[in-house]
């Protein structure tokens, strides 16, 4: 697929039409209380690999609703002080997977914190968080479930996650929790932005090719899934498209992004037709902090800089943490 959405000069001016929810914050405030009025009870228990380098920590953490969110931390194995801090968030359909998969941020001389996805992790990767909350019958997929209203929406609970396992992470003896940057690709990188805005002092943020923007475009420009999932299921609920774009807008990262505080460094892939390279650029163009890059892959879709884009990120992240 050549290029399909706006050209570079117009994406670096595009702002998105999303209509932001009068109480969005209120929301997302009385969300985050009623997560932390379950105690953490961040558990790190370590594990036993043939890994020479790193030491490695089943984490076992309280989420959204108190339950129970594994991961893993990853620190270099002559760690004995508070080290700058990576807490990643995983792609579509993907879980934690396995400790060796996980050595690049551990190897740079960071602690490294990855996130298990609640109800996901069987369509790569491997993890072993369930999601125990029900849904109102929905597309399959993640993006539908509970997507009547924004209380019951699956990334209303995802997002909490993400928040706490921030939490989780700086009460580890070795996290440095001045120095804590977050990051992600796809999905990932639309839950760092939303943990961003949600978490007002992380060091930096790093979203990947992010997914989970600007919901109006993205649902009507591309036809692959995820977005697609969203048409799909109003193919079949008529007349519900405005209860679903009132829901997702609670969710949009464009909104996540006017309050976003940490330096950042996006990255876009110009012929990428899962993440759209206008919706990037829309929360991108929206973040709050003027401290802010994107890289731009041209002929890339989704994969978009792969190991280049980790380079870069390596590059930039160790300046501001």
């Amino acid at each position: 697929m050549a290029l399909f959405d706006l050209p570079l000069d117009e994406l670096r001016t595009y702002r998105s039409a999303s209509a932001e929810p009068e109480d969005f914050d209120s929301f997302w405030a009385k969300t985050l209380q009623e997560a932390r009025d379950h105690e953490l009870a961040a558990r790190f228990e370590p594990v036993d690999t043939p890994l020479k380098t790193v030491t490695v920590h089943d984490v076992t953490f309280a989420g959204f609703g108190g339950h129970p969110i594994k991961g893993w931390l990853t620190v270099p194995a002559w760690a004995n002080s508070p080290l700058p801090t990576v807490v990643e968030f995983i792609g579509y359909g993907g879980g934690r997977g396995l400790p060796h998969t996980h050595l690049l941020w551990a190897s740079a001389g960071f602690a490294h914190f990855v996130m298990d996805t609640r109800g996901q992790a069987s369509a790569w990767g491997g993890g072993e968080t369930p999601d125990p909350v029900g849904s109102a019958p929905a597309f399959p997929g993640f993006m539908t479930r509970g997507i009547e209203d924004p209380e019951t929406y699956y990334y209303r609970r995802l997002f909490t996650d993400a928040v706490r396992a921030v939490e989780a992470a700086r009460s580890h003896p070795l996290v440095d929790a001045a120095r804590v940057a977050a990051l992600g690709g796809s999905q990932g990188g639309g839950i760092t932005i939303a943990v961003g805005a949600l978490v007002p002092d992380l060091a930096a943020v790093a979203p990947d090719v992010p997914f989970l923007c600007d919901f109006p475009r993205a649902t009507v420009l591309t036809d692959r899934t995820p977005y697609r999932e969203i048409g799909n299921y109003l193919k079949t609920h008529r007349g519900r498209t405005e209860q679903v774009r009132r829901t997702l807008s609670y969710f949009d990262g464009v909104h996540f992004a006017a309050r976003g505080r940490a330096p950042a460094l996006f990255s876009a892939a110009l012929e990428d037709q899962t993440c759209p390279p206008s919706t990037v650029f829309a929360a991108f163009n929206a973040w709050a902090n003027e401290d802010k890059e994107i890289e731009v892959y041209d002929f890339n879709d989704h994969e978009g800089g792969g190991p280049y884009q980790q380079a870069a990120q390596l590059r930039w992240l160790p300046a501001r943490v």
